[in-house]
């Protein structure tokens, strides 16, 4: 029982800088295709800056999960494959 706790462990923290490493790769396909004006409403565009800006304080904060999924939210307003 306290191998399988361990190995869980030793995933979980493995795991963390998987993360750390995606959300930049993510900010960097934002970036790109806001670069290229995408066809999209005003409001939409607001949306994907503050969710692309939110992302990356909680990248910079260590809360990678919780960027990844913000980032993936902009993203898919923009049409991007995660």
């Amino acid at each position: 029982m306290k191998v399988r706790m361990l190995i869980g462990v030793a995933v979980l923290m493995l795991a963390a800088p998987a993360f750390a490493f995606h959300c930049p790769a993510d900010m960097r396909k934002i970036d790109a295709a806001l670069a290229e004006n995408p066809a999209l409403t005003s409001e939409q565009m607001e949306e994907v800056r503050k969710l692309r800006a939110e992302g990356e304080a909680l990248h910079n904060a260590g809360r990678h999960q919780e960027s990844v999924d913000t980032l993936a939210s902009a993203m898919r307003i923009l049409g991007i494959d995660g």
